[in-house]
């Protein structure tokens, strides 16, 4: 079934589109978005494959190759958005994998989406922040880093989420 929809080719156009949006969002509002001492994070990559994983368990009909696609935008963000080759190309596939675990035994609605993503938001900021410290690129400590990076990081992200859940759902849908 997935040979066959317009999802193999929609899947990935997408997943590029929500990484220049990521970075156009962080340029055009980085004086709201990054003021000293918080820093908000738009993560709307995570929001396209946790979205992906989310449809593909509620059709049951057939299986995309999300943790590839999640290497591919792991291996695009290290390069062009950290500097750093080795972080999100972990991160991400491992996202996909904790939320098609956590979908296994949470059926996906609205809600359950909801807190798969602040789930997989908090272990990917923390993710990132510990391999910032092991690497001595940040030198922020962890109270810190939960008041100032993480909670606005979450909020901005939870209200994506319900923005965005939606319209997204319809775009799959269509693509299928």
């Amino acid at each position: 079934m997935y040979r066959l929809s317009k999802l193999r080719f929609g899947f990935p156009i997408i997943l590029f589109l929500m990484l220049l949006l990521d970075g156009s969002i962080s340029q055009n509002f980085s004086a709201h978005m990054f003021h000293y001492p918080t820093a908000m994070v738009s993560h709307l990559v995570v929001l396209w494959l946790v979205c992906g994983v989310l449809f593909e368990a509620d059709a049951n009909d057939f299986e995309m190759p999300i943790g590839r696609w999640a290497i591919v935008a792991g291996i695009v963000f290290d390069l062009y958005y950290t500097g750093i080759f080795g972080i999100y190309i972990f991160i991400f596939p491992l996202l996909v994998y904790l939320t098609r675990l956590l979908v296994s035994y949470i059926r996906p609605n609205f809600l359950s989406g909801l807190l798969i993503y602040f789930i997989d938001i908090t272990v990917l900021e923390a993710l990132g922040y510990l391999a910032g410290r092991a690497i001595h690129l940040s030198s922020m400590s962890g109270t810190d880093f939960m008041v100032n990076t993480l909670g606005p990081t979450l909020a901005f992200n939870l209200a994506m989420f319900v923005v965005l859940f939606f319209p997204i759902r319809w775009v799959y849908n269509w693509l299928k």
